[in-house]
């Protein structure tokens, strides 16, 4: 095969992620007691119970929560496996992000409810926003972010990648993001890049962090094992996900000297 004539995905398939209307649905993850989390959600955060199921069949209940409906909210399902009351949370997930009129209030509230703060209320650092954090009873983080006003109170999801720019052009070309902002901080030796389908005040937006040196993370138990997005057709992005894949797998054949026809057969469709 000539040089450069591997398949690439064409230009109408790379330019429908940023046209079709996407948003985060809603994060998955495991806690080990489903009611005092959901008490917790609820009287600390304000949340609402949105849902619940019990599949005793399968031993694992589920309950949805979040500040609006599911229809037009980013919400949390929370996932209880029967006789497992605890998950070592790992390294790579930093914290979900809860905006608020009042940071200094709501962190008052919470504590008089007995729940931990891990930092006190105040600007964030080199900056001006208020902030707090706030540990639920499984040892997820949650950071309170002061502002006026939000569409989307559920407003962050933090996770932390040991490549930003690599995850950046992933999260843009296979999922169709757009990169909100991005930040250095050398004096604090990190980089953050907002990621998302709208301004980080409109919407819920992912936060990835890269701490400088650090080029790997502990997933552990996968507490938080998935987030779903809304799409506009399942076959647009697995035909895309083959096609960049396929791309990828043709060019490493054809730098070892292999031809890609006679070993590489991928459905596209």
């Amino acid at each position: 095969m000539a040089e450069g004539s591997a398949a690439v995905p064409s230009s109408e398939l790379l330019e429908w992620p940023k046209k079709d209307k996407r948003r985060f649905l809603h994060a998955v993850y495991r806690v080990g007691d489903l009611d005092r989390t959901i008490k917790f959600y609820t009287e600390c955060f304000g949340m609402k119970l949105l849902r619940k199921r019990d599949v005793p069949e399968e031993k694992y209940s589920n309950a949805f929560l979040g500040f609006g409906p599911e229809e037009s909210h980013f919400v949390v399902e929370l996932t209880y496996n029967y006789g497992v009351t605890s998950y070592d949370i790992g390294t790579g997930f930093g914290h979900f992000a809860i905006a608020t009129p009042d940071v200094y209030k709501m962190v008052e509230d919470i504590r008089a409810k007995g729940g931990d703060i891990t930092r006190e209320p105040g600007p964030v650092k080199g900056g001006t926003s208020v902030i707090a954090f706030v540990k639920d009873p499984d040892g997820y983080i949650f950071e309170l972010i002061q502002r006026a006003s939000t569409p989307e109170p559920l407003c962050q999801i933090m996770l932390r990648v040991g490549d930003l720019d690599r995850s950046v052009k992933f999260y843009e070309k296979a999922l169709g993001m757009k990169l909100v902002k991005k930040v250095d901080r050398p004096e604090y030796k990190y980089s953050i890049a907002m990621m998302g389908y709208a301004e980080e005040h409109e919407t819920t937006v992912l936060e990835l962090t890269y701490n400088y040196g650090v080029t790997e993370y502990i997933p552990r138990e996968m507490h938080m094992h998935r987030l779903l997005l809304v799409l506009m057709t399942c076959t647009k992005v697995v035909r895309l996900w083959n096609m960049l894949f396929k791309s990828l797998v043709e060019r490493l054949l054809e730098n070892q000297g292999h031809s890609p026809e006679s070993t590489l057969k991928l459905p596209l469709s």
